[in-house]
Formats: C-alpha cells, structure tokens, sequence
C-alpha cells in the first residue's frame, strides 16, 4: 500500500509514455459519455462481460475457481449458490452490484468498507465486516513447486490504521464532494 503514503504519487517520475497514456484516458473519456448516449445497449453488454470476467479473476486470485458458465449463471441470473465458492462468487455479485448503481452516493470511509466486505459475504459461513486477523499475500506456485510472493499486502496489525489513513486522505471523497 506504499502507492497510498503521502508523497509517493508525486515522487513517482512523468516519462512520456505515461502522459501520452493521460492524454488518451481524458479523450477516451469523452468518447465514453458519447458512445453512452448513443448506444447504452452495447454498454451494457461490455459492462456485463466486464462484470463477469473481474468476478472470475477476483476470485480465482483468492483460490476459488467456478467453471465460468455458472459464473455466468451466478451472476446474470441471480442463481441461488450451491456451495462456499459460489457463496462467494455471489456475494461478490451482489457487491459489484451495489457499487454500481450507487457508486455517486456510496462515501469513501472505513465504516462502508466494512459494510461492502460484510456484504461480501452475505452467502458464506465466514462472517464479514471486520479487518483481517491474519497476515496474507498473493502468491502464485508454478508447476515445479517454485512460488513467488507476487503481493505482499499490509501486515494484519497495520490494517486498521492504514485504511483510516487511506479514508482520510480521502476526505474530499468521504465528505460526499466528487471530482468529476
């Protein structure tokens, strides 16, 4: 979470690759609000597809893995899940969901991150809405057994404290003003 500590974004250095890649996004973002008004079906297709594909990685990356047409089901249908990981997969669901279509009114602070992470797992036995108690890291284990570290996320006892630094270096967003 270092790119969160004061003074790191701005330390980082601009190379023109990086602000030619700047320019495109605020182009491509006025090709967006064009192409919403123009075609909201083709939107939504790509929303959907994007839905399903960031529901399928996410998970995969914490060690669950559904064959993808019932990813498709979970998600599109609203299918009741049939075990943990399809508990997860649901829950997941049903955050992405929320985050959508109330991403305008949902403010940045501990205490909603908390209630999305609750949420989360709404289907499962685990019980959500509190940081974690154990430390972890994403990892991937190759086929000759050799693992490599690919993350190592905040220790379990800094976590508390660093989302209270996030959400308060985020205050513009946690007071409800939006930059647009």
């Amino acid at each position: 979470m270092l790119s969160f500590e004061e003074g790191f974004i701005e330390s980082q250095q601009l190379n023109q690759r990086l602000l030619q890649t700047i320019r495109l996004l605020g182009e491509y973002k006025g090709k967006q609000e064009l192409f919403k008004q123009q075609a909201p079906q083709v939107l939504g297709t790509l929303r959907q597809a994007a839905v399903i594909q960031s529901t399928e990685f996410s998970n995969r990356i914490e060690g669950i893995t559904v064959p993808l047409k019932r990813i498709k089901k979970l998600v599109t249908e609203k299918t009741t899940p049939r075990d943990r990981s399809e508990q997860e997969i649901a829950g997941y669901r049903d955050v992405l969901t929320t985050i959508h279509t109330n991403y305008n009114h949902i403010p940045f602070s501990t205490g909603v991150i908390l209630q999305l992470h609750r949420d989360l797992y709404q289907f499962a036995v685990n019980t959500g809405g509190r940081w974690k108690t154990v430390d972890k890291e994403i990892s991937a284990t190759y086929p000759d057994g050799t693992k490599v570290v690919r993350f190592q996320p905040t220790p379990a006892y800094g976590t508390p404290a660093a989302m209270e630094r996030l959400a308060c270096k985020n205050g513009l967003i946690a007071s409800g003003n939006r930059a647009r």
